[in-house]
Parts: structure tokens; C-alpha cells; sequence
């Protein structure tokens, strides 16, 4: 089976009321030839995810959220629950980004029992793993990936969950991976998701390369085996980018 390729745009902490022009111009350019080819969506602050969900529609794009907390409801100030972010109109969270677990201290336990609130909420997560430099310098990325899909997937997790490899040093660097080094890791988290989950899953759920992705490395990332899509940081808070790289199954 040829898995849809999902191209899924986070920005961070960027966006205010008028970058939503942004989400309409993606709309405007998102044609059917792209989509066709592939899905895209954008997962702006929680602050747009109402008012992105409402213009979004109207270009055929998805919106999501950037974390949620474990726990339905309750005293956690601050927080945003799934069932929140799916009440705003998302359909899909990212859940363990290598920014949640490095500056709020997020383990592989929290990023499991996340994604398994997005899944009751009736919300896709995109599960995020990956290696620090230090780790990949000392040949360790295999296994510290391996491990991460092994603590931050749900046993029982349907095969339409998505899994996003980001190598950490390659975050916002505009450092990559060789093509070798990307085939050879979404080849191994295949295999990982597949030990985890059983039942020929993994063939089904979409692995996205994150990572200084941009409209000049798109063509040749994207077409690495293995590789369904990608989690876009930086080049997707402009419509101009993130077209670029979605134009890349084009």
C-alpha cells in the first residue's frame, strides 16, 4: 500500500491574528494537483487553532495542535487537554517535540500517555523521536531512537498514529542528515514501530522526516524510502515555503 504522503507545518510560538493570511494564501495554492499527492496541515498556536480551523476548511487544509495535556480535564493551569484542542477544530497534535523534552523535562512516559489522550479524543498524533548530536557522534542513535519508539507509542495504538523522526541537531541548524543517514533511520523506526505495535501496523503509519526542511531539500528528503511526509518548522510559517515543500510530490 502507497501511504498518502502528510506534510504538517508547526510553528512553534509564532503566529499573531494576521499571520493567518498566511493559512489563507496556503489554501489558495494548496490545487488539486497537490491534493492528490498529499495532505497538509498546519498547527499554529493554540491561540489560531479556532480561527486557522475556520480558513483552513475553506482551502482543504487540516489543523493541529502543538501539545496537549495527558488528562482529559482538571486543576493544571495553563494546560491544554485534546479534548480542548478537538473541540477547537484540530484533528491531529504533536505530541513529544524535542523542544518539549529538553525544556519542560517531557520523559517517553509522557509522550505515551499524550498521544493515548489525542487517540481517545479522536485526535491523530504526530509522535516525535529522536537523537542529539552527542548521541549520534557516539553511534548511539539507533538505539536511543529504538528506545523513544518503544516508550512513547501506545501498545495498542491504531496504525493510523503518525511518527515523526527529527534528528535534534538538525532543528532550526539548517543542518541535515545525509540520505543515507534518513533511509537508514526511517528503515529502522519501520521496524521499531512494527515490534511495538504488531499485526503488519507499521506498513500503514506514516513516518515524517523534521529537521531544517525546506523548499531547496524537500525533492530529495521526501523521496528517501521510508519517508511519508515531513513536520516543517521554520519553512512553514510563510504560504511561499511551505507550498515549496509540499511542491516537492508535485
Amino acid at each position: 500500500m502507497i501511504l498518502r504522503p502528510l506534510v504538517a507545518g508547526n510553528w512553534k510560538m509564532n503566529g499573531l491574528r494576521a499571520s493567518l493570511a498566511e493559512i489563507e494564501a496556503m489554501g489558495a495554492a494548496y490545487d488539486d494537483a497537490l491534493r492528490v499527492r498529499a495532505e497538509l496541515i498546519v498547527c499554529p498556536p493554540a491561540t489560531l487553532i479556532a480561527l486557522a480551523r475556520e480558513i483552513a476548511t475553506r482551502g482543504g487544509l487540516g489543523v493541529g495542535g502543538q501539545d496537549c495535556h495527558a488528562e482529559a480535564s482538571g486543576a493544571h493551569t495553563g494546560d491544554i487537554s485534546a479534548e480542548m484542542l478537538k473541540d477547537a477544530g484540530a484533528s491531529y497534535v504533536i505530541v513529544g517535540h524535542s523542544e518539549r523534552r529538553s525544556d519542560h523535562g517531557e520523559t517517553d512516559a509522557d509522550v505515551r500517555a499524550k498521544a493515548a489522550a489525542a487517540l481517545s479524543a479522536g485526535l491523530t498524533p504526530i509522535i516525535c523521536v529522536g537523537e542529539t548530536r552527542a548521541e549520534r557522534e557516539a553511534g548511539d542513535a539507533l538505539s536511543v531512537v529504538g528506545a523513544q519508539i518503544e516508550g512513547s507509542l501506545p501498545a495498542d495504538a491504531p496504525a493510523h498514529i503518525v511518527v515523526a523522526y527529527e534528528p535534534v541537531w538538525a532543528i532550526g541548524t539548517g543542518l541535515t542528515p545525509t540520505v543515507d543517514d534518513v533511509a537508514e533511520m526511517h528503515a529502522f523506526a519501520r521496524e521499531r514501530i512494527e515490534a511495538r505495535l504488531g499485526g503488519g501496523k507499521s506498513g500503514d503509519v506514516r513516518i515524517l522526516y523534521g529537521g531544517s526542511v525546506k523548499p531547496s531539500n524537500a525533492r530529495e528528503l521526501m523521496h528517501v524510502a521510508n519517508v511519508d511526509g515531513a513536520l516543517v518548522g521554520g519553512a512553514s510559517l510563510t504560504a511561499k515555503e511551505f507550498i515549496g515543500v509540499a511542491s516537492a510530490y508535485v
